[in-house]
């Protein structure tokens, strides 16, 4: 945040990276957004079609799922346009969205959870991500998160995900570390790449699993597997108070 000297510290084991305990996080939260954060649009534009194809090969798509960290609850609302009946969790962030489709308004038990959990851009944020992961898995025992590995190769206080200057990147990940998560909670890895990442119960095809990032292959499965129809009609009527 340009004001503070800030120490890092990396696990010997898992190779986990955190800053000396955050507090300033209150001050770096006063908008909970960040104004460098130009990317939110595109990383939405970006998962709708990937967690489209990947709750139709490997999740019901009849089922509830939850968006975690959901901010303004732009990807709720994409993904309920779509057919799918997602939810959002945000502690800090204001839904604007998605207002009506808070977890907070849907009334879980602990046996009815949810298929399917996302949480895009969350996990280097997190001050205790092993006590927030157990919250997640309350949730879904399917995770599919995105958070950018960092690089061995090359000076880390020089690395752009760092973004010191907004102060809320505060945990850094490697694929061990994801490893030792996965270990930890008896779920399998699933990483194609070096920025999502799904934790998952299902033993899946990594050959299978890797197609949901091919566009041609989206395009083809799309015509083979239609999606549920749209929420948006439904979802007006609710807020509304219309019925048809």
């Amino acid at each position: 945040m340009k004001k503070f000297d800030v120490k890092y510290y990396r696990c010997s084991n898992c190779e986990f990276i955190q800053t000396e305990e955050p507090y300033w996080l209150e001050e770096s939260y006063t908008s909970a957004i960040t104004s460098l954060d130009i990317g939110l649009i595109g990383r939405n534009l970006k998962y709708q079609p990937i967690v489209e194809v990947l709750i139709k090969m490997f999740f019901k798509t009849d089922k509830k799922y939850v968006d975690y960290g959901g901010g303004y609850g732009m990807f709720v609302r994409m993904m309920r346009d779509k057919g799918f009946n997602f939810f959002r969790q945000d502690t800090y962030c204001e839904n604007i969205f998605a207002k009506d489709f808070d977890v907070s308004s849907y009334n879980s038990t602990d046996s009815d959870s949810f298929e399917l959990l996302t949480a895009f851009e969350v996990f280097e944020h997190l001050v205790n991500p092993i006590e927030e992961l157990e919250k997640m898995l309350s949730y879904s025992s399917n995770i599919f998160f995105s958070t950018t590995l960092y690089p061995n190769n090359q000076d880390l206080l020089k690395w752009w995900y760092l973004i010191p200057e907004t102060g809320q990147h505060v945990s850094l990940y490697s694929n061990k570390t994801l490893q030792y998560i996965a270990k930890k909670f008896d779920l399998h890895l699933y990483s194609v790449n070096i920025y999502d990442h799904l934790l998952t119960k299902k033993k899946l095809s990594w050959t299978a699993y890797s197609m949901i990032y091919k566009e041609r292959f989206r395009i083809f499965f799309n015509k083979y597997k239609k999606s549920p129809e749209s929420l948006l009609q439904a979802d007006f009527n609710k807020i509304s108070g219309i019925s048809m």
